[in-house]
């Protein structure tokens, strides 16, 4: 408990550090609109919450974000079964992920915002960027099986259902909890700038892109921390559910904090 409160004050001070060294860069450039101090942000910040607006954007964002992550995180997890399984799927299946990881992110939006339009942009935007990194982090822990606790399970006459639950999802899980730690971010990244460039109502992008044209630093920045914040919840929540499906997971987990 001390060790964590040690910890603790450490990040602490390391924040305060960074935010004087940015409330420095700002008085140093003193200029609004090239960059807008901590306690501008924090102002903007504080005429947002409390207006139906902030939270009916934050809401409409991480609905489309969420679901675009959720579907790919399926798709992603069943493609990459059905690979392993079948390896003739799996070489199929390779130079479509390999594309996928290599096209950037701006030809994604594009090409989204001409198939789906500006309404379901970020969905798409942020299914095709995880997908393929779930689908290859699926492959590699259903590959780091152990093979002797598969024999093991085969002399025992083990179910399919228990071979599952008790040697290819522990072995899954780490591969999974890696995979989302990149794609979670990738996912609000990319489905944020999808909104900005589509400009859909009532969404995080939409206030960004207003914000930027009224030449808002402030509003910028401090959009920029709510993506940040609500991006950290959900990983975070994402997680812990990754760490319930190990046997032991969640009790480990709880355990420890």
């Amino acid at each position: 408990m001390r060790q964590y409160g040690r910890k603790t004050g450490r990040r602490l001070l390391m924040a305060l550090f960074w935010v004087m060294v940015w409330q420095f860069a700002a008085v140093t450039i003193d200029n609004d609109i090239i960059m807008a101090g901590p306690w501008d942000t924090a102002r903007a910040l504080g005429r947002l919450i409390p207006t139906g607006e902030f939270w009916r954007s934050i809401a409409m964002s991480f609905r489309k974000i969420s679901l675009g992550f959720g579907a790919a995180f399926a798709a992603g997890l069943g493609l990459g079964s059905g690979g392993y399984c079948f390896p003739l799927l799996g070489e199929l299946l390779e130079p479509v992920m390999a594309l996928l990881k290599s096209v950037p992110v701006a030809s994604f939006v594009i090409l989204a915002l001409i198939w789906a339009g500006s309404a379901n942009l970020s969905v798409l935007v942020a299914f095709l960027v995880v997908l393929p990194v779930i689908y290859v982090n699926t492959v590699a822990g259903l590959k780091s099986t152990d093979r002797k606790l598969l024999e093991m399970a085969k002399v025992f006459s083990m179910t399919p259902w228990r071979r599952i639950r008790y040697i290819y999802i522990p072995a899954l899980v780490p591969y999974l909890k890696s995979g989302c730690q990149i794609a979670l971010g990738m996912s609000w990244k990319s489905g944020v700038a999808a909104e900005v460039i589509g400009v859909p109502d009532h969404s995080v992008g939409e206030k960004l892109y207003m914000a930027k044209i009224y030449l808002n630093t402030a509003d910028v920045l401090a959009w920029t921390f709510v993506i940040i914040l609500v991006s950290a919840l959900f990983e975070w929540a994402a997680l812990r559910l990754l760490s319930c499906l190990a046997p032991g997971g969640g009790a480990d987990e709880s355990g420890n904090s």
